[in-house]
């Protein structure tokens, strides 16, 4: 059965996008050469974050949004065996655009 994951507060669930495995150039690129992508693909969106003044502001990003995140950024985890990343919205860096 899958496992259902729902972020508290200001926390975003981040599948990384894959990284390219040829360069530019077409040299392929071996595996433990790659960086691990800063790149990826919004999965859940908590709530919104409680301010001082009781009140919650909603979260900008929402779920399909493609973000970059900081190289050290979250909290990696593993959900049915695929590695997600946790983070806040305020380590999202942005968002890309089509």
């Amino acid at each position: 059965m899958a496992k259902k994951f729902r972020p508290l507060h200001d926390r975003l669930l981040v599948k990384r996008v894959e990284a390219e495995e040829k360069s530019k150039g077409g040299i392929i690129i071996p595996d433990s050469a790659k960086e691990k992508p800063v790149e990826g693909k919004v999965i859940a969106v908590g709530n919104g974050k409680t301010l001082e003044n009781g009140e919650r502001r909603a979260l900008e990003l929402k779920v399909g949004d493609l973000v970059l995140f900081g190289k050290y950024s979250g909290s990696e985890i593993k959900i049915d065996g695929e590695e997600h990343i946790i983070l806040r919205e305020d380590d999202v860096l942005g968002v890309v655009e089509a």
